[in-house]
């Protein structure tokens, strides 16, 4: 395409973004940047139509983007936003420091995306798989149930309710705990393997069989914190968009399973992820910009958004760059210095 055709497109997308209506040839000659005629813009404007990068919605209509026109916009044609210093020092207060729990930073930064894009933000979390088991309890709350209390280094707390067939004696509660102790405490949440807990469960049964139950609890929440953690976070904000599917949007929120997927095997960088153009991505006309964060140099999770596929991206990416880096730069234990914006490159 030849530069007046690209920006054409990017005026379209421009306008369009700001008023959610289709965009016709009068109103794209009326920028200043447009110097042509308005037979010359709808000849443009229907060879984009003809090149998949524009549609019209009705006949009489004006013409809007495809998801292909905002591949082609995102990728190339747009020029992000410089966020203000005084607001990226209140993204900074909402955050919280190194000394704020891993998973609290992330919720604060899920939080602070919902407040300033508003859209839906979504979290992958990975973070408890890089901690260590730092306490187990047992404790009695009835006859014979008792609770597993687990809590590791990054702050994440689990607990499993299990009841045994008869009530354990003082001395019998004692010996779990040590053993328990003696095993877990200071272990890797990544260490935690099938053939580790399988061993566990038949040196305390050699000791008492009754007490397996409580070691294959502690076998389930081991487990959960191996898995990784997706939390949509301001859905309300999806099931309030006119330009979203309702009943996609329900389906969405109950099954996220395809999108944990998708975030999972994402690359680095920024992402942009049509509704159109992914089956696991329940909701149609929509759009996710999603972005990775590390923890001392591995991958530790994704955070992003998720709103219409008509979001002003030029605003929106640079934020999720921000936090995204903001949140690695906390979590590197041996830097203490902010992690400036990445380049604007993004993945297909």
């Amino acid at each position: 395409m030849d530069e007046r055709k690209l920006k054409i497109l990017a005026a379209v997308v421009d306008e369009y973004v700001r008023t959610g209506e289709p965009v016709g040839s009068k109103s794209i000659s009326k920028l200043e940047n447009i110097n042509v005629s308005s037979a010359t813009i709808r000849n443009d404007m229907a060879a984009l139509e003809q090149l998949g990068y524009l549609e019209q919605p009705h006949t009489s209509a004006g013409r809007v983007p495809t998801f292909k026109g905002y591949r082609l916009y995102i990728d190339e044609l747009m020029t992000p936003h410089d966020i203000p210093e005084e607001e990226k020092k209140m993204i900074d207060d909402m955050l919280g420091d190194k000394d704020t729990p891993e998973e609290l930073l992330v919720q604060n930064a899920a939080t602070a995306l919902t407040e300033i894009t508003h859209c839906a933000a979504v979290v992958t979390n990975a973070v408890p798989r890089f901690s260590v088991i730092s306490k187990v309890e047992v404790i009695p709350t009835g006859k014979r149930l008792y609770v597993i209390l687990l809590i590791t280094s990054s702050g994440n707390i689990k607990n499993k309710a299990c009841r045994l067939e008869f009530d354990l004696s003082h001395e019998q509660l004692d010996f779990f705990t040590h053993y328990i102790e003696e095993n877990l405490s200071g272990v890797s949440v990544d260490e935690l393997s099938e053939e580790m807990m399988d061993k566990m469960v038949a040196a305390v049964s050699a000791y008492m069989v009754s007490l397996s139950p409580l070691v294959k609890g502690i076998c389930e929440l081991s487990e959960d914190l191996r898995q990784q953690e997706l939390t949509v976070s301001g859905s309300e904000k999806l099931l309030s968009c006119d330009e979203l599917d309702k009943m996609e949007v329900v389906k969405f929120i109950e099954h996220k399973d395809g999108l944990s997927e998708l975030l999972e095997n994402a690359f680095s960088g920024i992402q942009v992820k049509f509704g159109a153009e992914n089956d696991s991505f329940a909701i149609g006309n929509s759009s996710l910009i999603v972005s990775k964060y590390r923890k001392d140099g591995k991958e530790a999770g994704s955070l992003g958004v998720i709103g219409p596929m008509r979001v002003d991206y030029k605003k929106i990416i640079p934020y999720v760059e921000y936090l995204t880096q903001r949140i690695s730069s906390l979590m590197d234990s041996g830097d203490d210095d902010i992690i400036n914006a990445p380049d604007n490159k993004q993945e297909p």
